[in-house]
């Protein structure tokens, strides 16, 4: 524990500049966001007659209410706030166009152009304001990446999809590479009513990071990971409060990069599902009214997601390593139809519980194992370096047709980021409502009395320096169609 509050502290410390430096870097110039019936049209209008390298400076403390997406439009541009706040004076864009039968306005901003490398969204908040209906078809909250490079997209607070992801980098044509995601505040994201599911960051560029974000409350996949060859995933921290979540970390999908995971790497998260929100008494377990957990923490290969969807293929050639996982999942990590995987050094910790029974999605034919910590099937895996403690079971697959059980006492207790902050702040829930990067940034996990005023503490120290410190440096290097992960 005394490590994992250290490495959250310290990426803090890592990542801002001063009080001074931001300020600096404001021209203290920005466009309004009234007149209302004018603004998509103006910032868009900007974008598109300003040239390479514009910065788009929206004003702090303002909400946009566009009614159409905000588009990029040639190299190296910017969309940011004035002043480069990272905490609620960060501008909004909220998704506020006409949708009708199902079609209509999903995305704030799309950095998918052909002459989109480059382009920076920096210290601004997306309300894709779903606001409870039903989910729309089109792209996400942000659309970035198509056949573009060196994107960044960092210090941004997006939530509430009308669509099926918060955060989507594209592929294009298979030529997206080098987008950086670090910072940024994700959630909630989509309902955990069956096929109204959103994700929280969905990335299919290679040589891609995402790195030092913080996703609360997604419901599809926490990050999901679609092949994106090169591409490093670590450092992040998703949780749950008040959904089921799906799956924590998905390296699931075989399209559209032929199921090659080579060189990508996800290490060092940290994936917390459900704790019991009963008062804790003298017992290790209790209720959770809202059934929250994780189907899967970390699920690897396409039978664990789809089961026989895509036949015979497999993933190939990832990492996942020294992840931690606490609270309460069905399974921890469940691997099937992969080849060549490197899977060592995830550890539970803190109190855990794994529950789930067959759903009626079940099938007959489905081969459901015994909710676990680690979870492989030999019979579909081949040339895998797993570690000692997994737990083999054959023919394996459709592992999110299970459910939470029903009430009783299954949850561990513990506590949560959002947790520690809910006393002084307010955390939101699955209501669509927006906090802070300070509401999210504590994290502590147990049930021991010092562990907990340890982790409080720590909080209330990342968000001093979150508000006196930005970005320590910057990587210049750095709209599917369908999304087939529905089950």
């Amino acid at each position: 524990m005394a490590n994992f509050l250290t490495r959250r502290i310290s990426h803090a410390l890592l990542k801002r500049h001063s009080d001074a430096q931001i300020a600096g870097r404001a021209d203290g110039n920005c466009e309004p966001a009234d007149p209302a019936n004018t603004v998509t049209d103006r910032l868009n209008n900007l974008l598109q007659n300003s040239g390479d390298g514009f910065v788009l400076s929206l004003c702090p403390s303002q909400t946009y209410m566009i009614q159409a997406p905000i588009l990029f439009a040639h190299p190296n541009q910017e969309i940011s706030t004035v002043g480069y706040p990272t905490d609620d004076k960060r501008a909004v864009l909220s998704v506020a166009g006409p949708v009708m039968n199902g079609q209509g306005h999903t995305t704030a901003v799309d950095g998918t152009c052909g002459t989109c490398s480059g382009v920076k969204l920096r210290n601004v908040q997306i309300d894709g304001a779903r606001r409870g209906g039903s989910p729309t078809g089109g792209g996400g909250n942000i659309e970035m990446g198509g056949g573009n490079s060196n994107q960044l997209i960092e210090f941004v607070r997006s939530w509430d999809p009308r669509s099926w992801s918060c955060l989507h980098i594209a592929e294009g044509p298979l030529s997206c590479s080098g987008t950086i995601i670090q910072n940024n505040d994700i959630g909630p994201c989509g309902s955990d009513v069956f096929q109204q599911w959103a994700d929280g960051i969905s990335v299919s560029c290679r040589d891609s990071v995402v790195r030092n974000n913080m996703i609360q409350d997604p419901t599809d996949g926490g990050i999901v990971v679609f092949g994106s060859p090169g591409t490093q995933v670590y450092n992040n921290t998703i949780w749950i409060l008040n959904a089921t979540l799906l799956g924590g970390i998905n390296l699931v999908d075989y399209d559209p990069w032929s199921g090659d995971f080579t060189d990508t790497v996800v290490r060092n998260n940290v994936i917390l599902g459900g704790f019991a929100t009963d008062k804790p008494d003298n017992d290790a377990k209790g209720n959770n009214f809202e059934n929250a957990i994780i189907k899967i923490g970390i699920a690897i290969g396409p039978k664990t997601w789809f089961g026989d969807r895509y036949g015979n293929n497999v993933v190939k050639n990832g990492v996942v390593r020294d992840n931690r996982l606490s609270g309460a999942f069905s399974y921890g990590i469940a691997a099937t139809s992969a080849t060549n995987f490197t899977i060592q050094g995830n550890v539970m910790f803190g109190n855990t519980s794994f529950i789930g029974a067959r759903g009626p999605l079940c099938t007959d034919t489905d081969v459901v194992p015994t909710p676990g910590p680690f979870i492989l099937d030999p019979s579909t895996t081949t040339a895998m370096s797993v570690q000692s403690d997994f737990q083999l079971s054959n023919a394996a697959d459709a592992f999110t047709c299970v459910l939470p059980p029903n009430g009783g006492d299954f949850w561990p207790f513990g506590l949560n980021p959002s947790n520690a902050s809910s006393a002084t702040t307010g955390t939101s829930g699955m209501n669509g409502t927006k906090s802070s990067s300070s509401n999210t940034a504590g994290v502590a996990v147990g049930v021991v009395v010092s562990v907990v005023a340890t982790g409080i503490i720590a909080w209330f120290v990342r968000k001093k320096f979150i508000a006196r410190r930005e970005a320590a440096q910057h990587f210049n290097a750095t709209k599917r169609a369908e999304y087939t992960e529905k089950i």
